[in-house]
């Protein structure tokens, strides 16, 4: 992961923008992974290079995901569990049904 707190060689000034000097910042940035765009010595977004992009978003999707299973282990109750006979039964799917339905592929 890039680190952000490392201002001097992570930061680029906007007016380098302005300068057309964009190519080499888009460079560099492939390099590093991302880099804080100043303006007025202040923060004013971030650049990050497509792969850093989709690992943050991966790892945010993950975290989201872990946290989800987390609350619904903590509020598990296994005294309402159905059993799955039960449901077949109740919505009339007998096991000739789930032997003939052939594989199910999930993605």
């Amino acid at each position: 992961m890039t680190n952000m707190t490392g201002a001097g060689k992570n930061t680029v000034s906007i007016s380098l923008f302005n300068r057309g000097l964009a190519g080499k910042i888009f460079s560099e940035v492939k390099k590093t992974g991302a880099k804080v765009v100043m303006k007025n010595n202040t923060p004013e977004c971030v650049l990050l290079s497509p792969d850093e992009y989709e690992r943050i978003m991966e790892k945010l999707e993950d975290d989201s995901l872990i946290a989800l299973a987390a609350e619904r282990l903590a509020n598990f109750d296994r005294a309402a569990l159905i059993p799955a006979e039960d449901v077949y039964r109740d919505l009339g799917i007998t096991q000739e049904d789930l032997e003939n339905c052939g594989d199910v592929e999930i993605e």
